[in-house]
């Protein structure tokens, strides 16, 4: 994936969470972290510096692509959101679906092993029976022509998350409460 739909579910988590979260103020802060949040799981591709090879658990698009991972995601991000004084119950849903929609996502692509939805009880790996995301290049292999289609792909896709998140209307913060 070109990662254009993750960083889109991050910014309609940052509108959603704008004032729900019991700290409503400036949306610029939050519209860099909730897409920020939505990219961690891809943060294993620094394994390969390691030597970590792509099926292996750790490997791309294993353990942190997993609804294990996001679910423990979310149970930090209640920790933390308690000691910030926001709302923990929402917050650790709202990372934890964030988080979870990556790895889903990521089963609507044409290419790769699949992702490993189930670790750490299973390392088998998924695919969605539809598949309409062309994977994306990793790395410097993504300035080329084949990336700029995959991210044409994907942001013709996901063309309404980004048009709500960033230009629809601000939620009633009045109805929130």
């Amino acid at each position: 994936m070109a990662s254009l739909g993750h960083v889109a579910v991050g910014l309609v988590a940052a509108r959603y969470a704008d004032g729900r979260l019991g700290a409503p103020g400036r949306l610029l802060g939050p519209m860099v972290l909730w897409p920020m949040l939505s990219l961690l799981p891809d943060a294993d591709v620094l394994g390969f510096a390691l030597g970590v090879r792509y099926g292996d658990p750790w490997g791309h698009r294993g353990a942190t692509h997993s609804l294990a991972f996001a679910l423990g995601g979310g149970m930090v991000a209640g920790l933390v959101a308690h000691r910030a004084q926001v709302k923990r119950g929402l917050t650790a849903m709202l990372v934890t679906v964030v988080l979870a929609s990556h790895g889903l996502l990521d089963t609507l692509t044409d290419g790769g092993l699949g992702v490993a939805l189930t670790w750490p009880c299973s390392l088998h790996r998924y695919f969605a029976p539809w598949r309409p995301i062309p994977v994306a290049p990793i790395g410097l292999g993504f300035l080329s022509a084949r990336g700029l289609y995959c991210a044409a792909i994907e942001l013709g896709l996901f063309a309404p998350l980004w048009l709500w998140a960033l230009f629809g209307r601000r939620p009633d913060r009045r109805q929130s409460r």
